[in-house]
């Protein structure tokens, strides 16, 4: 059943979203007790990133790199947003340990993850597995999908993110 539906999974991720969709709209639980929506963003871009789980070495080095770029992202009335499936206490755990102070979004259900095609099948040491692909969506203030990256590499990644929010 796992490969089925890993297969559905990879299938809709590459007939999935493109940029100039609308990003599918969401309302989630975040960090600190807030509650994070796509409409409550109207009006400015978004850098909305997906990583796979709270302090492991990749997801702490990325979710620093946005941090220290976050008010050259504000100059650029772009917001940022993290979201992983960890619940929202490991969310403020996370947050309290490195500093950040940008929201990160939990999506237990995974049907956020779902809708932006980043939930996939994975494979390491051989063994089958569903879970988040590294990927980040800019958001225009009307809503709409300018840029995806999917299978990011963290190194950089923040800062080409900033120059693509800081273009349009």
């Amino acid at each position: 059943m796992r490969r089925k539906e890993g297969a559905v999974t990879e299938a809709k991720k590459s007939t999935g979203l493109r940029e100039g969709d609308a990003a599918p709209s969401f309302e989630l639980p975040g960090a600190g007790g807030e509650k994070l929506s796509l409409s409550g963003f109207s009006g400015k871009k978004l850098a909305l990133y997906f990583y796979p789980k709270d302090d492991t070495s990749g997801c702490t080095k990325e979710a620093i790199e946005f941090n220290a770029l976050k008010a050259d992202f504000a100059k650029a009335k772009t917001a940022l947003v993290g979201v992983s499936p960890d619940s929202p206490a490991k969310h403020d755990k996370f947050r309290a340990k490195y500093e950040l102070t940008f929201p990160l979004a939990s999506d237990e259900s995974k049907e956020m993850l779902s809708a932006y095609g980043v939930w996939v099948e994975k494979s390491m040491y051989g063994r089958k597995y569903m879970g988040v692909e590294r990927s980040t969506f800019l958001i225009g203030p009307d809503g709409k999908i300018e840029k995806i990256w999917r299978k990011v590499k963290v190194p950089g990644h923040a800062a080409e993110v900033l120059v693509a929010a800081k273009g349009k």
